[in-house]
């Protein structure tokens, strides 16, 4: 591995006190608050797909576990178009990023390791399943992929002390932090991960949203390691309604993963985990990308783009730290440097800041305790989409006009949400 050393790897990174021993994300924070925020509000259902929708209303029968054909043909197509080669059979669906990651974890044996922060619904599944599951710092420049040095240290102590890491979690489009891995990091820690005898499991939710597609470069680990990762990506991050759950996972083509998939439906069906026919049937037209869902999913990320570009800049300029948003409807703040002035108003963790900006911006704002970050810690992720408008009408006007920042609304929402941060310089 050819990258530097940045300073802060092994158990002693952030949110872990010294290095006396792996911690596993049960020790963290005992009885604090995990569940996952409230989903941040979208766009309108694009027309296209709500009339697919109603077409399919009279559809009374759930898809078969792991989802019909039509659906996993579309998914293997979606994928296609990104290099990632494969047929139906290697693909499973069910209601719900959630639901279909729970019962892959459950069909790996062993330990899991993930990066610190993380998807806030990642720890709650370890902790349902009674899992050892480990956080791994991230590099100084990304979120979502573990420093590899890092993760090395991690599986060496873990197995030091009796555990097993099997099992490594990744989002390269992360999700708190809104920012892309570099695909040298991609690389090396993926090639550590495999080199210790772990499978990967790559989020790859939020690889549409892209900023700037153009300037962007994404790798996703199955380019590199296909044999190792499966895939795993919710479709409420671009492509349909957060209302239509459904996400998809793409298996190996090898007999282990043929085991590993067989596994992961008899946990579905033991879950009836089963996803509705008619969201079935949106869901594979999404997925197949005709022109319309093209048009949307690029209109929305540009939108996106330019409204966490300026919410980012009210955050700098609140003298509070973030990296710049490149992906996605979040952006992950670190209030740290504003320390005394939020003790003041009685704010000296990451819980009584998340009510703090809740209540003063009037928009879920969770904290970072809820993303595995440590809970004296003053981290934040912050929405950008209930800065679109509060309604339909409101955020399709958003959707469409050539400067949405200088809407009314828009330009209202960002005002309340810098005079939120201002007050704290």
């Amino acid at each position: 591995m050819g990258r530097k050393r940045t300073g802060r790897t092994g158990l002693a990174g952030r949110g872990q006190k010294g290095g006396g021993g792996a911690r596993s994300v049960r020790e963290d924070h005992g009885p604090v608050r995990y569940g996952p925020p409230a989903p941040a509000p979208g766009l309108p259902v694009l027309p296209e797909l709500a009339e697919v929708l109603a077409a399919a209303a009279g559809c009374g029968e759930p898809e078969p576990t792991g989802g019909g054909h039509a659906l996993r043909e579309a998914a293997t197509g979606y994928w296609a178009r990104r290099g990632l080669h494969g047929g139906p059979e290697h693909v499973a669906a069910a209601p719900g990023a959630s639901p279909l990651l729970l019962a892959l974890i459950a069909a790996h044996g062993g330990d899991v390791l993930m990066p610190r922060p993380c998807t806030a619904t990642w720890i709650p599944q370890a902790r349902l399943l009674g899992r050892p599951a480990y956080h791994v710092p991230t590099p100084a420049e990304c979120g979502g992929v573990p420093d590899p040095y890092a993760l090395l240290e991690t599986v060496r102590r873990v197995r030091a002390e009796g555990g097993r890491p099997r099992l490594l979690l990744i989002s390269v489009v992360d999700d708190p932090t809104a920012t892309v891995a570099p695909p040298e990091l991609v690389r090396e820690a993926c090639e550590a991960a495999v080199a210790e005898g772990m499978h990967i499991v790559s989020d790859e939710t939020w690889r549409d949203t892209l900023h700037r597609p153009h300037d962007t470069v994404l790798l996703s680990p199955a380019e590199m390691c296909p044999d190792d990762v499966t895939v795993v990506s919710d479709l409420a991050g671009a492509l349909t309604p957060s209302a239509w759950p459904v996400a998809v996972a793409r298996f190996p083509d090898t007999e282990r993963a043929a085991v590993r998939h067989a596994r992961t439906l008899d946990i579905l069906t033991a879950l009836g985990a089963l996803v509705a026919g008619p969201v079935a049937r949106a869901a594979a037209h999404a997925l197949r990308e005709p022109d319309s869902v093209r048009d949307r999913v690029r209109r929305a990320a540009a939108l996106q783009a330019k409204v966490a570009a300026a919410a980012h800049r009210a955050v700098l300029a609140s003298g509070a730290l973030a990296r710049p948003p490149q992906a996605g409807r979040h952006l992950y703040a670190d209030l740290g440097p504003l320390r005394t002035r939020l003790a003041n108003r009685g704010v000296t963790d990451s819980l009584e800041l998340e009510e703090y900006l809740t209540e003063r911006l009037g928009a879920p704002a969770p904290g970072g305790h809820r993303f595995g970050d440590e809970l004296g810690a003053l981290r934040v992720r912050l929405g950008t989409g209930p800065l679109l408008g509060s309604t339909p009408q409101q955020q399709l006007e958003s959707l469409t006009a050539v400067e949405p920042l200088e809407l009314p609304h828009v330009a209202e929402a960002l005002s309340i949400f810098g005079t939120a941060l201002d007050e704290l310089r």
